[in-house]
């Protein structure tokens, strides 16, 4: 599909948002793959999340030298999705699309999802679609929501996967800032809930992997990912029967339990695996529905 380029001279369509703390050896490639995109109409936002190495500075180097960038500092450090909020705050662009701190985006990647959410205006929220597809197609919030809870769970993409208007990140609230590292996921879900979302089958970035990586934290995905399905079951009013929505907390609740085991089993931490069962507030009558039903 060819990229639609736009002259620069109404303000941004898209505003690309890196977020980062300390992340110096990483953010000036991040920050040159979105300078070197063939899709121009954009502003960058990057902010520091008070960072203590020399990540700041990088950024405003950067800064100093293109105007489509804009540098802000934390005064202190709020975390990884406050200040993703904090980021879009300061937003412009009728589009929001992140590129983590440490990862690449890919040449042609803003300006295809660009072109594509223009080209179908009913869907407010796109995501990558890793699933087989030729094209990029539009599902309905029952039939995103059904094919993700019953088929396969496509919408469990980070932040750099997705692509959603401005207006519609702020009627829905923005991220979530309860469930750690699963607060994408949550967001995912009600993003889909309210408006039709975009499948866009290709990849938007390059995800750089090392040891730094917030996937690396397992022991807070335990947790969370129980308690943001568990929350989505009960807060989004699903366009799903309720026998199925029964279901799905029967299954979640197994899984935790699962994973539970699997944790104790490697780690034979007590005072850990506890903790994860007090932070999910799962209980033993949750346990033995789970394991039954």
């Amino acid at each position: 599909m060819e990229t639609k380029v736009y002259n620069n001279t109404s303000g941004p369509v898209v505003s690309v948002l890196i977020t980062a703390y300390n992340r110096e050896a990483f953010l000036a490639e991040a920050i040159s793959s979105v300078l070197a995109s063939s899709y121009q109409h954009l502003e960058i936002i990057i902010v520091d999340d008070a960072s203590k190495d020399n990540t700041a500075a990088i950024a405003k180097s950067f800064g100093a030298n293109d105007q489509r960038i804009k540098v802000f500092v934390n005064e202190q450090n709020l975390g990884d999705y406050p200040n993703r909020n904090k980021a879009a705050s300061y937003a412009t662009g009728e589009y929001l699309m992140y590129v983590d701190s440490d990862d690449l985006i890919y040449k042609e990647s803003i300006g295809k999802a660009v072109s594509l959410m223009m080209a179908n205006p009913k869907a407010n929220f796109g995501t990558y679609y890793r699933l087989p597809a030729t094209e990029p197609f539009v599902w309905d919030a029952a039939t995103a929501l059904r094919k993700h809870f019953l088929e396969a769970p496509y919408l469990m993409i980070g932040p750099g996967g997705i692509i959603i208007r401005r207006e519609y990140f702020n009627f829905i609230g923005g991220f979530p800032e309860k469930y750690g590292p699963a607060n994408d996921m949550y967001f995912n879900l009600k993003a889909a809930r309210y408006s039709d979302t975009l499948m866009i089958p290709f990849e938007f970035h390059f995800i750089r992997k090392h040891a730094g990586q917030e996937i690396n934290n397992r022991f807070s995905y335990l947790y969370n990912n129980y308690c943001y399905n568990r929350d989505s079951f009960n807060e989004l009013d699903l366009p799903l029967d309720a026998s199925t929505i029964l279901l799905l907390h029967k299954k979640n609740k197994r899984r935790f339990v699962v994973n539970l085991c699997k944790y104790f089993s490697k780690s034979f931490n007590i005072s850990k695996t506890l903790y994860a069962v007090k932070q999910a507030s799962f209980t033993p009558k949750d346990a033995i529905e789970g394991i039954f039903h």
